[in-house]
């Protein structure tokens, strides 16, 4: 069975990368599916709303799982994610976007920090 190339690079690219750049991932997924739960919301579009929300909520838990409390930074991240996660929830629920907006420059900005480590971790 022949493969595609570009499954294989990206298979590649995964495997080959630094911690910290697989953070910055993750992070710029979480933006794209709040950014996408936004847009559901101005479309009054209910199923996208909380799919893209459900999966925001999986990636915040995934961070949560990479935190290493020898850290005392980590304690903060935590609660950091625990708010974000809260505020997700809060606004599938209520059906409410008026605090996504915050998450998302929230989120931006510890993405920027953390592409700022990773160049500079790399020298």
């Amino acid at each position: 069975m022949m493969t595609n190339p570009y499954d294989t690079y990206k298979q590649q690219s995964v495997k080959t990368m630094t911690s910290g750049q697989m953070l910055v991932l993750v992070y710029n997924e979480l933006i794209k599916q709040l950014g996408l739960a936004q847009q559901a919301f101005d479309k009054n579009d209910i199923p996208e709303i909380n799919r893209s929300l459900q999966k925001s909520q999986l990636i915040i838990h995934e961070l949560k799982g990479t935190l290493n409390f020898d850290y005392s930074i980590s304690n903060n991240l935590n609660d950091l994610y625990d708010y974000f996660y809260s505020v997700i929830l809060n606004a599938n629920i209520k059906k409410d976007s008026s605090e996504l907006q915050r998450i998302i420059e929230m989120a931006s900005e510890l993405k920027e920090t953390f592409t700022e480590a990773e160049r500079l971790a790399r020298g």
